[in-house]
């Protein structure tokens, strides 16, 4: 069974790889960067026409999109926690002060996402121990997941939701789809950014590292194991260029149905060859595309994934609390 290209190879490759910014500029690499953006822009087009399909089953769930975003976060930290690790399979946590200081935060912060109680005070403290890591493991190993950086403003501004502590007990009320929008906007830009990073730092600005990737793992290129005249390094600029195009879908919001459903086989096909660890690191991610599969499912919440900005007063999105279709019969 050959692999698809969206491992992190941070994450099961170790050296001294440098980057090298002129792979990513040669006229091959950007003709596939333009052609991400032109797509990008195509698909934001189509959704005007056709943004998507109202599947009830799956929109009745989103009130109860806050509950799986906090749990997602809670395993993916308590797993990363569990093997000695900051937030990545790629930064170890040391038996010092710092990494010590880093892990009870993490700790932390995964029961007040479990239980909800305080959620968004574990939120905020998510993203504050994010520059707190980068003084001890660097900038880019922790850019690397501004994933969590969305799951965790998407906390602070739906809220906890159902069944979490701060709810159950009153101190928390459900969003409204203005505020849901901000929400998932953050959400899906952390997100895509996320892909974006990560198919720079390792591919397209350091090939060397995606090179060796291959040569411990040759499956992985698939083109070339398909019979296609494709060589290594021509198959991480497509690798590359891939990534950066699913990053830019997940940003612009538009299609959330099928942008999920066609990046999430490749997502979910990773962890048959990694296991645990591509599944913790991951869990920040499928929590997304979750999110982004349910709210693009139920029409009135469908053009609150795809606005371009919703703080603006002219974004045309309608004041409405999220109630299951259920709940709506039974209230009328």
């Amino acid at each position: 069974m050959t692999a698809p290209p969206f491992a992190h190879e941070t994450w099961f490759i170790h050296g001294e790889f440098p980057s090298d910014w002129s792979f990513a500029f040669e006229a091959a690499t950007l003709a596939l960067l333009a052609a991400a953006v032109l797509i990008t822009f195509g698909v934001r087009a189509l959704a005007r026409r056709r943004p998507g399909v109202d599947v009830p089953a799956l929109g009745r769930l989103a009130p109860w999109m806050p509950f799986a975003v906090r749990l997602h976060l809670a395993f993916s930290l308590l797993g990363l926690w569990s093997m000695g690790v900051f937030l990545s399979p790629a930064m170890d946590l040391a038996a010092d002060f710092p990494g010590i200081v880093l892990g009870i935060a993490m700790a932390l912060v995964a029961i007040s996402m479990a239980t909800g109680y305080n959620a968004r005070a574990g939120a905020l403290a998510l993203i504050v121990a994010g520059p707190l890591g980068m003084l001890e493991f660097g900038v880019s190993p922790v850019l690397q997941r501004i994933d969590l950086l969305g799951l965790a403003a998407f906390v602070i501004l739906a809220g906890p939701g159902r069944w979490s502590a701060d709810h159950e007990s009153g101190l928390e009320a459900e969003r409204g789809v203005p505020d849901l929008a901000k929400a998932v906007w953050c959400l899906r830009v952390g997100a895509g950014l996320a892909l974006i990073v990560v198919a720079f730092v390792e591919k397209l600005a350091n090939p060397e590292m995606a090179l060796a990737f291959l040569a411990d793992h040759p499956d992985f290129n698939v083109l070339a194991l398909a019979g296609l005249p494709v060589s290594d390094l021509e198959f991480v600029r497509i690798a590359g260029g891939v990534e950066v195009l699913f990053g830019l879908l997940l940003i612009s919001g538009a299609l959330p149905q099928a942008i999920v459903l066609i990046a999430g086989i490749p997502f979910n096909a990773t962890l048959w060859f990694f296991g645990t660890d591509e599944l913790l690191g991951h869990l920040p991610i499928y929590g997304a595309m979750l999110v982004l599969l349910v709210y693009g499912s139920d029409r009135a919440l469908r053009p609150a994934v795809s606005a371009w900005w919703p703080w603006a007063s002219s974004s045309g999105i309608a004041t409405r609390t999220v109630v299951p279709a259920a709940e709506e019969s039974r209230a009328t």
